[in-house]
């Protein structure tokens, strides 16, 4: 096992994105930059007896695109994106000779295969036990994504899943790093998938008072704004490739940043609510930092957990001031593109660390769009409205998920 002065580096070469606002890394770039929202009217079923009727739903999704037509049968829609991102980020690296025994996959969900799930038992419930798909057990567990990743690549290197609800993503992406930092892979396919827009679960979110009741969608998604009401239920799917970066120096690939740093905590306060202080999220950030061998001063970015939920957004705020100071908290751009995308749940640490590492690359800072009324809870610069060139050399990506588990990703220009 290698000693800490000997780990590797690892970068980000890869990146595959199914998400509202476009598939592919170019069309989820230019949607976020160009401040798209991606959010409307849920298409896939019939809304009249919700009380929420708004989702971020991935638009033309086929299945059959990315899976042979049998397989897409015998798995849930989480399964298909997930295995849709794997493809296009791989691609999107260059398409890398993968070294079987030393790639592994790491794909997060926050619910897993619950379509399937309940599909599953509807039948029962119509037709009787005996009409239950001997394919239900394996289209609803969590891991199911990871291993239909593994199995389309044929890597036997390390491989599980992660499963803290809206903090997954990152997490997946985190534990990613840390496996090639220690020797255990050179690469890994890292990062969230989640399909749960169904009437079921718009209900008990909506009952749980965390969705807006906002029928706009052009103002339904308002993170730190002070008429913010809720969040925009999401689906989608977003895969990194991480390697190691001699290896990718050795292959001439090209390298959107460095993931320097791995933040983790817990606020152990609230199963749904979080510290209102921040100071769980805090933590998070400032292991980081550490981890990045950076200080507060560096961080040039930051891509916002940023729900557009009341009490989230607040105690947000109050993280970044508890663990930057004051005076650099009030400097540095933070934007949600949760504005954008709504929030795709276990996907959307994958996602919005994606988001940062094009930061980085790009030097264009994605707004937070329907940004109007200022909250004197939320007082930093949200970058409202419009994109902004910057030179960012240090961006940190936040995550903070029910149960009080906080991830945080710091990615640092390679070179």
């Amino acid at each position: 096992m290698p000693q800490p002065e000997d780990r590797p580096r690892v970068v980000v070469t890869g990146i595959g994105p199914v998400t509202p606002v476009g598939t592919g890394v170019d069309a989820f770039w230019s949607g976020l930059t160009e401040g798209r929202s991606g959010i409307g009217p849920i298409q896939r079923f019939d809304t009249s007896d919700l009380p929420v009727r708004l989702a971020g739903e991935v638009p033309d999704f086929v299945a059959t695109d990315w899976m042979e037509t049998k397989e897409a049968r015998h798995t849930d829609r989480f399964v298909h994106m997930a295995v849709a991102a794997s493809h296009l980020a791989h691609e999107d690296a260059g398409k890398p000779d993968l070294d079987s025994e030393r790639t592994g996959v790491v794909i997060a969900t926050g619910v897993g295969g619950l379509e399937s799930l309940l599909a599953s038992y509807d039948i029962m419930q119509k037709r009787g036990a005996g009409r239950v798909s001997p394919f239900m057990v394996p289209s609803l567990m969590a891991n199911a994504a990871a291993g239909q990743v593994a199995m389309r690549f044929g890597l036997t290197g390390p491989n599980f899943c992660v499963v803290t609800a809206c903090a997954a993503g990152a997490h997946a992406v985190g534990e990613a790093y840390r496996m090639i930092r220690d020797g255990m892979a050179d690469v890994v396919l890292a990062g969230g998938s989640e399909a749960a827009i169904m009437p079921l679960t718009v209900a008990a979110f909506a009952q749980m008072q965390a969705l807006t009741r906002n029928p706009d969608p052009e103002t339904a998604s308002r993170p730190f704004d002070a008429d913010r009401d809720g969040f925009v239920l999401a689906e989608g799917a977003c895969v990194l490739v991480l390697e190691r970066a001699d290896f990718a120096e050795a292959r001439r690939a090209r390298v959107y940043a460095e993931l320097a740093g791995y933040g983790a905590s817990a606020d152990a306060f609230h199963i749904t609510q979080p510290e209102p202080s921040g100071s769980g999220a805090a933590l998070a950030i400032r292991r980081a930092l550490e981890d990045a061998g950076e200080p507060p001063e560096a961080v040039g970015y930051i891509n916002a957990h940023g729900t557009s939920t009341s009490l989230n957004d607040a105690a947000e705020t109050a993280a970044i001031k508890a663990a930057l100071g004051e005076e650099i908290a009030h400097r540095v751009p933070v934007s949600s593109t949760k504005s954008m995308t709504g929030h795709m749940t276990g996907a959307a640490g994958a996602a919005e660390a994606a988001a940062a590492a094009l930061v980085v690359a790009e030097g264009v800072i994605p707004p937070t769009i329907h940004y109007r009324t200022p909250d004197p809870a939320c007082d930093l610069d949200y970058v409202p409205n419009e994109a902004r060139e910057a030179d960012v050399r240090l961006a940190l990506s936040n995550s903070f998920g029910f149960g009080g588990q906080n991830a945080v990703l710091a990615l640092r220009r390679a070179g």
